[in-house]
């Protein structure tokens, strides 16, 4: 049974931000049903309330991988929820200690997708259209990982120099606590970035 959008309640907010001062599994055992009933179910909520438009959502796990990390902390401190159209390309929306965020681009490109990117950034065709879509998304922040010297293969006068650099291309806002994150119209919201973010979804989706 699906259930309605009522907007992320504060209690999420505090229990991130107390999550981040104790992240053990005392802490998480005690407040797993604040985790369930003000995190969990709204993020259900609200991506669910969206996947008719943009697709279903992925809905990430809680529990960190330790294995092979020196911070040993088991439990993610921000609970992110991610609607995939291609390979680690698609529309993001997080909620943390820090509010409400929303996001789209490519938080990953594989080698070869990585040279299918660079060679459509260098066309003329192909790179400028990237170019149009990035200037019109003045509102949001523009991110992704980014070598600091030139790619291989590429001419280092190349216009879009900063561009080819980039090994992840990433657009996305903070609505941090802004009181709208508590309300039913928090959906309209991220729906009109997610909207808004199509382009650059579309353009590295093919």
């Amino acid at each position: 049974m699906s259930v309605t959008f009522s907007g992320i309640p504060i209690a999420a907010l505090d229990f991130y931000d107390d999550l981040e001062q104790d992240n053990t599994k005392t802490f998480w055992e005690a407040h797993k049903h604040v985790y369930q009933e003000s995190v969990l179910e709204p993020m259900k909520a609200l991506t669910g309330a969206l996947a008719e438009e943009f697709g279903s959502a992925k809905i990430f796990r809680p529990y960190r991988d330790v294995r092979f990390a020196k911070d040993k902390t088991p439990y993610k401190t921000a609970q992110g929820a991610f609607v995939g159209v291609a390979p680690e390309t698609g529309f993001y929306v997080q909620i943390s200690a820090a509010g409400v965020r929303t996001g789209a681009g490519s938080y990953h490109l594989e080698p070869t997708r990585l040279a299918h990117f660079r060679a459509d950034v260098a066309n003329e065709l192909r790179g400028p259209e990237l170019e149009r879509i990035l200037a019109e998304l003045g509102a949001y922040e523009i991110g992704g990982e980014t070598l600091k010297t030139t790619p291989k293969g590429y001419d280092k006068e190349h216009p879009r120099l900063e561009l080819l650099r980039h090994k992840s291309l990433t657009a996305g806002r903070n609505l941090g606590f802004e009181a709208v994150i508590h309300t039913p119209e928090l959906l309209d919201v991220v729906r009109a970035d997610w909207q808004s973010l199509t382009p650059l979804v579309e353009w590295l989706s093919r």
